[in-house]
């Protein structure tokens, strides 16, 4: 991990959406395997999915089927899967332990949040919208809102221009390498959370975070001094 900026002062809060703040897996297991039994496969290991969910639509596609973007049936196979996804994204997903009391102590504390996602807007605002959240985030950026994605640092500065805060006051938490990356190139202090949706061959100690979370309520330890 990387040395925390001296004196840093933290004035808003950014997340990633699927593994940091919410644990959406459970609605991509549902979606995938009853795609998978109405096509006539064995159902897969829940334990698979939800490794496989930093990776996107496309990357459950290749998991499930074994197919490459390239291959003439994969989009028509992600598309009918976003399909099923639409169905069911609301039904198990909850925020990750911890985050609840983390977010009362933000709005508090007046601390503005956000959420810098790659997940497309229309999912992403439809699952917001189906949550009790105990507060609600300031700013929301996803891939329909900019021309780079993460790590690309536009996201990251975008939602700090919405909440009207700098990048060195703000904090991004995040469970994948391009969620670091996108923090650091954006100015952001960074927060890896290894207890989100982490590869196999993923190793979050290694991305340079300038801190290291096991459980979502070790937040409170970095935002607030009591």
């Amino acid at each position: 991990m990387t040395a925390l900026p001296s004196e840093a002062a933290f004035r808003a809060v950014l997340f990633d959406l699927d593994g940091t703040l919410l644990d959406t897996a459970p609605d991509f297991v549902t979606a995938i395997n009853r795609m998978m039994v109405e096509s006539g496969r064995e159902i897969m290991d829940p334990a698979l999915i939800r490794a496989g969910v930093t990776n996107g639509s496309a990357g459950l596609i290749t998991l499930a089927f074994g197919l490459s973007p390239s291959d003439q049936a994969f989009e028509p196979l992600r598309q009918r899967f976003l399909g099923y996804y639409a169905n069911c994204l609301a039904e198990n997903t909850a925020l990750f332990p911890g985050l609840d009391e983390v977010l009362t102590r933000l709005d508090a504390h007046g601390i503005p949040w956000g959420i810098v996602t790659n997940k497309p807007a229309r999912y992403t605002f439809a699952i917001l919208e189906s949550l009790p959240l105990p507060s609600r985030p300031s700013a929301v950026v996803c891939p329909d809102h900019v021309t780079h994605t993460k790590p690309h640092p536009e996201p990251v500065l975008l939602a700090c221009s919405q909440l009207a805060v700098a990048p060195d006051q703000t904090l991004f938490v995040g469970d994948h390498l391009r969620d670091i990356e996108s923090g650091h190139n954006a100015g952001c202090t960074t927060v890896s959370a290894a207890y989100g949706y982490i590869d196999a061959n993923e190793d979050p100690t290694s991305w340079g975070a300038h801190f290291l979370i096991q459980h979502a309520s070790e937040l409170n330890g970095i935002l607030f001094s009591a």
